[in-house]
């Protein structure tokens, strides 16, 4: 069982930790770029015997700050700290209440209030373009000058590229999304060191995938949330008893029987289950895309191809 604390903070601080190893960021996904740099923390405060934190927010900073550009999040709050703790390489998990008021906070008083007075930082690790506090105005140089004056160090990371990557790009969340949006899930998965998961709960859709013989579980995913690119895909199917089974996915508009649908719809058909999930919170995960999304001259040509994508799915899968 993992030894790491979640602590929420708000209004009214209360210190953490009277010295630690403190790393920032929004951490979406919980990439391996970002568990290397856990690890980093985790090393750095056993040689110091300090303890070790992360500290994220409670949402994308980019959603309070630029809204109309914010990307869209590769985990959810809930996901992403089940994933840092998961992860069991820090002490602690300290969730920053990321509202208008904090972000107009200037990057001098978050050192102070946040840094020194919660966290008691002693080594502060972050990326090298790492920029915080109000307009962005603090950066590692910022940091480097505080901490000369309070106490403590600062070590800025450049990003951490995959040993094995022929591209050599780096690990970053951007770069998991270029290539979600690709429909490139299997490479997606590389950078975050499992399949991309996204959660949601099964709504009453048209009961269509049930008269052509494959009920299909209609997951309703909030509209911040990443998605694949549109198409037919293997993938993990997790539903309420948490059993993990194959499935078939299909993400798109349905152009066999809708002209205009105006969103894209997820519906995973479970292979080899019959029973009722409806109102159940899912969990569906992209192993592998099977195809883009088409648009069949008949039902019974669809019906066709849902086998052979069915059959695909499960060789993929076994």
């Amino acid at each position: 069982m993992s030894g790491t604390r979640v602590v929420r903070v708000g209004e009214g601080i209360t210190p953490i930790s009277e010295g630690s190893v403190v790393t920032i960021g929004a951490y979406d996904g919980v990439h391996l770029g970002h568990r290397k740099v856990l690890q980093l923390v985790r090393e750095l405060a056993d040689a110091r015997d300090l303890d070790a934190v992360c500290v994220t927010f409670d949402r994308h900073p980019a959603q309070v700050v630029r809204p109309e550009t914010a990307p869209n999040l590769l985990t959810s709050l809930d996901h992403k700290l089940e994933l840092l703790v998961g992860a069991d390489l820090v002490d602690v998990v300290c969730v920053l209440e990321f509202d208008e008021g904090r972000s107009k906070e200037t990057a001098e008083d978050f050192v102070h209030e946040v840094l020194v007075g919660l966290l008691g930082a002693r080594l502060v690790v972050v990326g090298a373009d790492f920029h915080f506090g109000h307009h962005r105005g603090g950066n590692v140089a910022l940091l480097q000058r505080m901490g000369a004056d309070l106490g403590f160090e600062v070590i800025g990371l450049g990003l951490v590229a995959p040993e094995s990557d022929l591209v050599h790009e780096p690990y970053s969340s951007t770069r998991v999304r270029h290539r979600l949006a690709a429909g490139d899930v299997a490479g997606a998965a590389h950078l975050l060191g499992r399949p991309h998961e996204v959660r949601g709960e099964v709504v009453v859709g048209d009961r269509r995938g049930r008269e052509l013989g494959f009920p299909t579980a209609n997951v309703a995913v909030a509209p911040e949330m990443c998605l694949p690119a549109d198409g037919i895909y293997a993938g993990w199917f997790r539903g309420a008893d948490d059993a993990r089974r194959a499935c078939a996915i299909s993400l798109g508009r349905r152009p066999t029987f809708y002209d205009a649908q105006e969103y894209s719809l997820l519906e995973a058909h479970v292979l080899e289950f019959d029973g009722d999930l409806y109102g159940q919170w899912v969990a569906v995960q992209f192993v592998e895309r099977l195809r883009g999304e088409q648009r069949f001259e008949s039902v019974d040509d669809l019906i066709a191809q849902m086998h052979r994508d069915c059959n695909a799915a499960r060789a993929i899968l076994a």
